[in-house]
Formats: structure tokens, C-alpha cells, sequence
């Protein structure tokens, strides 16, 4: 597995984690980070993604939701809407490659979620990507 890819996965564990028990500390993920990643360039990048998904949840919730047709982030299985909260946030705001945002997020899908996950979640990114890349983000709301 990629080194980035390792981390992204253990991002995406801590956002199930948080989005299921919202009360959960942010302790307990820096710990879960070290005890999963030895590189401290990669847990700075798994905390980057977490808190900034974190962070921008709100936001990034009401864009999937706008091109989600039909579905509700509640009415979407915990794994899928976390890729999504994943994917979302490094296509808005970091420097990642689009595709490879992409890439990655169709292969956190494939391996946590079912077997229509990695379908619904490149949907839902491609449908995304042109609107992140040509729009400003809004300012941050707390979603913790």
C-alpha cells in the first residue's frame, strides 16, 4: 500500500469514528494515528485530512448533498459518506490531484464499503470536482 494511501485510510477510520460517536476526543485520534503510521510526515497528513474534513464538514456536506440526487448524507451508508467527507475535502482544499483524489477514494470504497460503494462515490465525486475546482470555499463551520 502506498504510504499516502495508509494514511488516508486511517483518516477515513477516525471520520467513521467521529461521525458515529460524535462525542469521541481528539486525543484518542492522535494516538490512533501514531499507533497505525511511524512516519511523522504521514500522521501530519492524516491529521491534515481529519480535522480538515472535520472542520469543513458543513460545508462539504451541503455540496454532497447538492448533487447527491435522491439521497440524504443520513440515508447513506456511514463508510460511503465518509469517502465522500474524505474526497470532498482534499478536492476543495488541498493540492491533491483531482484524479488522484479520485483514485483513492474509489479504492478506500471498494475496500470498506459494499459492492455498489466505489460506483456511488465516483458518482458523486464527478460530479463534484467541477464545482470545487471553479468555486471559492465558504467560510468553515464547526461540525464538531
Amino acid at each position: 500500500m502506498a504510504r499516502r494511501s495508509r494514511a488516508r485510510e486511517t483518516a477515513l477510520q477516525l471520520l467513521y469514528r467521529q461521525d458515529l460517536n460524535p462525542a469521541g476526543n481528539l486525543e484518542s485520534a492522535g494516538e490512533f494515528i501514531e499507533e497505525r503510521l511511524e512516519d511523522q510526515a504521514l500522521r501530519d497528513f492524516c491529521w491534515k485530512l481529519f480535522t480538515g474534513a472535520l472542520e469543513w464538514r458543513n460545508v462539504i456536506d451541503t455540496r454532497i448533498e447538492e448533487v447527491a440526487a435522491n439521497w440524504s448524507l443520513r440515508r447513506m451508508a456511514p463508510t460511503d459518506r465518509n469517502v465522500l467527507r474524505l474526497g470532498a475535502y482534499e478536492l476543495l482544499y488541498t493540492d491533491t490531484p483531482n484524479r488522484v483524489v479520485i483514485d483513492e477514494s474509489l479504492e478506500l470504497a471498494k475496500k470498506f464499503g459494499n459492492a455498489q460503494s466505489s460506483q456511488f462515490v465516483n458518482g458523486i465525486l464527478d460530479q463534484l470536482m467541477p464545482t470545487l475546482t471553479d468555486e471559492s470555499p465558504d467560510a468553515p463551520t464547526q461540525a464538531m
